[in-house]
């Protein structure tokens, strides 16, 4: 009997670097990855994100669609309670701080549905032309009318129901109207009282990715600009580009929270406190836009070689805590005393800056300092005036060193600090 060998394992052959190549491949692959997994983190960060930002919302449409059905069912016996939830979630469905609003229009809109509905089923009947037309002219009069989209949508809906449903249906039009001002008026009911969300609490989910994201891209920048890594810097521009979003959900949040503690009597109390938010959005939004020119104006720094002193990457990362600083004072309730002294600081690091010499793009990074550490300021509740006064004194009497040549094509000046504002 032959007895079987041991079969060695295969040899696998690697090609050895040649002394001095670098392994490009193995680079590329390791850095794809990197990315691959940090961007997962980030999308099922922001997917749980928006899952917090919705739960209340919700809860109070469902509440709001049940509600409404057992009202409409219930105790006006209508045997297919079909309108009265739609309403109810559709005045959820609203931009938060435009619910009222939105009840207003549904109802107006079922107006103008039923008008025109019954006027052309009276004179032309029913079919798939009747029906057509009657949208056609439900959206046309509305439009000329200078209605909203909600408006225009609704009377559309209204009389495409009304075409198809009345021939089978009596008496549709008075069930409709009652049905509209029902489910938005419960949908009003739940958020005003029954269960109103917490208007700072929502305020405070909606600031934090805006302001994370800024006091990020400035941290970027200043490592950037230690490092000379133009690269770094530009992934930050890109970054904060894409803020819109976090932008437009600040300012929905505070709309809402203003809403909220006007309808609902268990928040009243919170109308003063809502006051610094309210105020905030204008000059955050401002501070995104000045440092999105601080960091395209070092990208082009970099570029063009110019002289990066030290106080100036620190006087960028002192911009990005005192942004932190102002989303904890805000969220925990306090003056911002510690941001405003953090602003100032990154404003005296700047005035040093400026003072060591600097290139035309580092003037225009100087400049965007300190008009971001105004808006900043401005921000944490110090009126304009007072912030540009605070920010001069803070800079200090900075000139332009001595010997230091004028940009190219340009007449020489006398010496003089950057603007505010």
């Amino acid at each position: 009997m032959a007895v079987a060998r041991d079969k060695k394992p295969p040899v696998v052959r690697r090609t050895p670097l040649r002394e001095g190549l670098v392994d490009v491949d193995g680079a590329r692959i390791a850095e794809a990855t990197q990315q691959l997994r940090h961007r997962g983190r980030a999308t099922l960060h922001d997917r749980l994100h928006r899952v917090r930002m919705a739960g209340g919302l919700a809860v109070q449409a469902g509440l709001a669609a049940g509600l409404a059905y057992l009202v409409s069912h219930k105790l006006l016996g209508n045997p297919q309670p079909v309108f009265a939830p739609i309403s109810a979630v559709g005045t959820l469905a609203a931009s938060v701080g435009q619910r009222f609003r939105r009840t207003v229009e549904l109802i107006v809109g079922v107006g103008v549905g039923v008008f025109v509905g019954d006027l052309l089923i009276y004179f032309l009947g029913t079919g798939a032309w009747q029906l057509g037309l009657v949208v056609t002219v439900a959206i046309l009069l509305t439009i000329f009318a200078g209605a909203s989209v909600a408006i225009v949508i609704q009377a559309a809906a209204t009389a495409v129901l009304i075409v198809t449903l009345s021939p089978s249906t009596q008496n549709l039009e008075i069930p409709r109207f009652v049905d509209a001002f029902l489910g938005g008026g419960i949908a009003l009911l739940v958020t005003a009282v029954l269960l109103p969300l917490n208007p700072l609490r929502v305020i405070n989910r909606a600031a934090r990715p805006a302001l994370d994201l800024l006091a990020a891209q400035l941290d970027a920048t200043a490592d950037g600009l230690r490092d000379r890594d133009r690269a770094g810097i530009q992934r930050a521009l890109e970054r904060l580009r894409n803020n819109k979003d976090e932008l437009a959900t600040l300012a929905e949040a505070i709309e809402g929270a203003k809403e909220t503690a006007t309808l609902s009597p268990a928040r009243w109390h919170r109308r003063g406190e809502l006051i610094h938010y309210a105020e905030a959005a204008d000059p955050i939004d401002r501070a995104m836009r000045n440092s999105g020119t601080l960091i395209r104006r070092s990208v082009t720094l970099i570029e063009d070689d110019e002289p990066v002193p030290d106080p100036m990457p620190d006087a960028i990362g002192h911009l990005a805590e005192s942004v932190r600083l102002l989303k904890h004072e805000f969220a925990a309730g306090e003056e911002p005393q510690k941001a405003r002294e953090r602003s100032l600081r990154a404003v005296s690091e700047a005035g040093r800056a400026y003072g060591a010499g600097v290139g035309f793009s580092g003037s225009v990074v100087i400049a965007q300092i300190r008009t971001t550490a105004s808006d900043l300021l401005v921000a944490s509740g110090v009126e304009q005036e007072e912030a540009n006064r605070w920010i001069r004194t803070a800079f200090g009497e900075q000139e332009r060193p001595v010997g230091e040549p004028a940009e190219p094509g340009e007449a020489p000046k006398p010496p003089t600090a950057p603007p505010v504002g």
